[in-house]
C-alpha cells in the first residue's frame, strides 16, 4: 500500500493526479496541500473519499511550513512513499505584472518541499514546464532533456530555478527525484485565465476573443488526464530512473488555428452563440512572447504518452458552456 503527498492538488493538473491516484488499488492515503490561490478551485477538492486528507496553507511561507510540517509531522501520521509537487504560480501574464510572487512561490515553495522529501526519504516528482527551455523558431528541432535552460519570462525563470534546486538536492543529498517538463495542457476545470477557457468564455459572453499579435505562436497540447497518468508512471518507475522527463503532446498548432477550431466546435454544437461579424480581436503582443514550444525525448516513450488521447476539444467546450449556462 502506498501513501502520497500531492501539492497543488486543487489546481487543474493536480486534481487529475489525485483522481488518477484514487483509481489505483494500492493507494492507501493521499495528503493534499493547497493554498487555494489563483488556479485552485473548490470544484477540484475531493472530500468524499476517506483516503484523501486536505490541508490548506502556503508552502512558500516558511512560518506556515514550520507550523504545519514540523519534525513532529503534526498531520503526517505515516511514512510518505511518494511526493508529487505541482503547487506553483503558473500564468505568464501575471508573472510579467508581478514577478516576485512567482519567484517566492515557485522557488521557496519547492525548497520547503525538498526539505520534507529529504527527511522522509520519499520518491519525488517535481512537475515543471517546457517553458524553461526558452522557445524555438519554426525550423528548429524539438527540445530534448539535454537542451540548456533559457527561460524568457519570470514564470519560466522561476520554474527553471526550482528545477535547479531539485537537481542540487539530487546530487548533494541523494534524494530520489525526477523532474517532468510538459507541454500545454487542456481539458475541463482549467482556470479561466488560460487560453482555451478564455476563448470559450468570450464567445459565450458575446465578446471579442483577444489574440496576441497575429496568433502565429505555436503550442503543443496534451490532455491533463494524460499528463497526470505520465506523472504517476514516472513516480512509480523503480529501475533506470531518469532525472528529467519531457512529456510531449498529441498535437502542435498555431494559436490562431486553435482559436478558430474552438469557435467552429462551439458554434456547431451551440448555434445560439453564433453572431454576425468578427469573433477575434488581435491585441498588442505579450512582452517576450515565446514563439514555439515542441518536445521530444532522449528516453524510451512513456506508455502513458504513447497511449494519450487524440487532441479533441468537444468535451472541454461542453464543460465550459454548461458551466457558464448554470
Amino acid at each position: 500500500m502506498s501513501t502520497y503527498l500531492v501539492t497543488g492538488g486543487c489546481g487543474f493538473i493536480g486534481s487529475y493526479v489525485v483522481k488518477e491516484l484514487l483509481k489505483l488499488s494500492d493507494t492507501e492515503k493521499i495528503y493534499q496541500i493547497d493554498k487555494m490561490g489563483i488556479g485552485s478551485s473548490r470544484e477540484n477538492l475531493i472530500t468524499d473519499d476517506p483516503r484523501v486528507q486536505n490541508y490548506f496553507f502556503d508552502l512558500a511561507n516558511t512560518n506556515h511550513w514550520k507550523l504545519n510540517m514540523s519534525n513532529s509531522m503534526q498531520f503526517i501520521d505515516r511514512d510518505v512513499d511518494y511526493v508529487i509537487h505541482l503547487a506553483a504560480e503558473s500564468h505568464v501574464d501575471r508573472s510579467i505584472e508581478g514577478p516576485l510572487v512567482f519567484i517566492d512561490s515557485n522557488v521557496r515553495g519547492t525548497a520547503n518541499v525538498l526539505e520534507f522529501v529529504k527527511e522522509m526519504k520519499s520518491r519525488m516528482v517535481h512537475v515543471s514546464t517546457d517553458e524553461v527551455y526558452g522557445h524555438l523558431t519554426e525550423d528548429d528541432s524539438p527540445f530534448l532533456e539535454t537542451h540548456p535552460l533559457r527561460p524568457r519570462s519570470p514564470y519560466a525563470a522561476s520554474k527553471a530555478s526550482s528545477d535547479l534546486v531539485v537537481q542540487s538536492y539530487i546530487h548533494t543529498y541523494g534524494i530520489n527525484a525526477s523532474i517532468t517538463r510538459c507541454c500545454n495542457n487542456y481539458g475541463p476545470r482549467q482556470h479561466e485565465e488560460k487560453l482555451i477557457p478564455t476563448v470559450i468564455k468570450s464567445i459565450i459572453e458575446g465578446k471579442n476573443i483577444p489574440v496576441y499579435g497575429k496568433g502565429d505562436n505555436i503550442r503543443e497540447w496534451i490532455h491533463a488526464e494524460d499528463h497526470a497518468k505520465a506523472i504517476i508512471e514516472i513516480a512509480h518507475t523503480v529501475e533506470d530512473v531518469k532525472e528529467i522527463y519531457n512529456i510531449e503532446g498529441s498535437r502542435s498548432v498555431r494559436n490562431i488555428d486553435l482559436v478558430n477550431e474552438i469557435i467552429s466546435t462551439l458554434i456547431e454544437k451551440y448555434p445560439q452563440y453564433s453572431r454576425e461579424g468578427e469573433y477575434i480581436e488581435f491585441v498588442k503582443d505579450r512582452l517576450g512572447h515565446d514563439f514555439r514550444y515542441d518536445l521530444d525525448t532522449i528516453h524510451p516513450k512513456l506508455q502513458s504518452v504513447v497511449d494519450q488521447k487524440k487532441f479533441n476539444l468537444e468535451k472541454t467546450v461542453e464543460y465550459y458552456v454548461k458551466g457558464y449556462q448554470a
